[in-house]
């Protein structure tokens, strides 16, 4: 149970360690929509919406391959000619 827990918490500093420290660019970026709407630039605001949306699209992606190396790990170790117990 140990070992599950550990576990848990280093994968939770790896998901929740990016997220951190990408407060403050999104802080940055939800600034610059609100001035760009503001002052009424829509070019600006469907650009960075764009961007934005690139991003998390790319995170994503990432998140989903590592969790899919991590299972080809997990698959891969799990024995699979386990003698019956009944011999």
């Amino acid at each position: 149970m140990t070992r599950i827990r550990l576990l848990l918490a280093f994968l939770l500093l790896q998901v929740l360690l990016p997220v951190r420290l990408g407060a403050p660019v999104l802080h940055h970026r939800l600034g610059r929509l609100r001035a760009a709407r503001a002052a009424g630039d829509r070019g600006a605001i469907s650009i960075e919406l764009a961007l934005a949306v690139i991003v998390m699209v790319a995170i994503a992606g990432g998140v989903l391959l590592a969790v899919k190396t991590l299972a080809t790990k997990a698959k891969n170790t799990i024995p699979t000619d386990i003698p019956s117990a009944a011999q």
